[in-house]
């Protein structure tokens, strides 16, 4: 499994704790940054994370701002990206299964560590369900 994770200053404390998982369990990821609590601007952080996902061949990126909720709307803006703001297991799961979400979002001032990890588990374990295709080609179609 081929992972990419970024974030702003508001998600860097959760992106670390999610990458320290992440070493323990010997997943593979690669970190687009930010590299520290100083100051930038998530939509920058959720461009680089969407552009990754779509020409990098990752399997999937985690975005994490304070809320989730400015770095997904921005993932959402490259074409290809089904960025999807993840709040519990159930959602995570959902996001795969029925939206075939290849990014998902956090909230670093919204979500512990181990509710994170419970929920990117919840999101690599489900698969995409092939009943909801004709929805996901009518989001392609949205996007030109």
């Amino acid at each position: 499994m081929k992972i990419v994770i970024a974030s702003d200053h508001g998600g860097f404390d959760l992106k670390e704790q999610i990458k320290s998982y992440f070493d323990q369990k010997k997943i593979s990821y690669d970190d687009l940054g930010t590299h520290s609590k100083d100051s930038v601007d998530y939509p920058d952080y959720g461009k680089k994370l969407g552009l990754s996902v779509v020409n990098n061949g990752y399997d999937f990126g985690i975005a994490i701002c304070g809320t989730g909720i400015g770095i997904s709307i921005a993932a959402n803006k490259v074409k290809g990206v089904r960025a999807a703001l993840v709040y519990d297991e159930n959602t995570g799961r959902l996001a795969k299964e029925h939206n075939n979400a290849n990014v998902i979002a956090l909230g670093g001032r919204t979500t512990t560590r181990e509710k994170a990890i419970s929920i990117i588990e919840s999101f690599m374990e489900a698969s995409f369900e092939a009943r909801h295709q004709t929805r996901i080609n009518k989001i392609k179609d949205i996007e030109g």
